[in-house]
């Protein structure tokens, strides 16, 4: 029985740094993919401002629009609780201080997960779901970007920042854990 267990515990951790390796790496990333919008997933707000992660989305964000990759930018996600505006109104006001029009930002302002925010995107877009869109987040985000865009029957290319708040082991190593956990449960649950 000892046998079996410490088996079964060494395909599970194999299986578990396979997976982290996989999300690691990522999708394959041409950096001349094209969209008719580059859909920005949410992150958190300090008071009405983006937060460094969701301010270097934004970023990208505004550079795949500024050299056309990108006629147009969809903005996502809610407000939580301690904030004063929505992830998604403080990103669009963001981007317009940094003179992109109001006619080329969309809004979606509801969402609290990833899921919904490709959800509510997809609604946000009505019949535009069907063009080819970017997905913009962190690298180690990206493959459950993907694999969750792919579920909403987006025809999406991803576009992770190249700028990622992520940077150190501190902090890369947290975030790769909790997408290990959270890939798992959208494959497990769809969420």
């Amino acid at each position: 029985m000892k046998r079996w267990c410490a088996g079964l515990a060494a395909a599970l951790l194999l299986w578990l740094g396979a997976v982290a390796a996989w999300i690691a790496v990522g999708p394959a990333v041409t950096g001349s993919a094209r969209g008719e919008t580059a859909i920005v997933l949410g992150a958190a707000v300090i008071g009405d401002q983006p937060s460094p992660v969701f301010a270097a989305r934004l970023e990208h964000a505004l550079t795949l629009y500024h050299t056309g990759r990108a006629g147009r930018i969809l903005v996502t996600g809610g407000r939580s609780p301690e904030d004063s505006l929505a992830e998604g109104a403080a990103g669009a006001a963001w981007l317009q201080a940094r003179g992109v029009p109001a006619t080329a930002i969309l809004i979606e302002d509801r969402s609290r997960t990833t899921r919904e925010n490709l959800a509510n995107a997809r609604v946000v877009l009505g019949d535009g779901a069907r063009a080819p869109v970017l997905v913009v987040s962190d690298p180690l985000h990206m493959r459950r970007a993907m694999a969750m865009a792919s579920a909403e029957g987006f025809d999406a290319s991803p576009a992770p920042t190249p700028t990622t708040r992520y940077r150190s082991l501190a902090t890369q190593v947290p975030f790769l854990a909790r997408e290990v956990w959270f890939m798992h449960v959208h494959w497990l649950a769809g969420m």
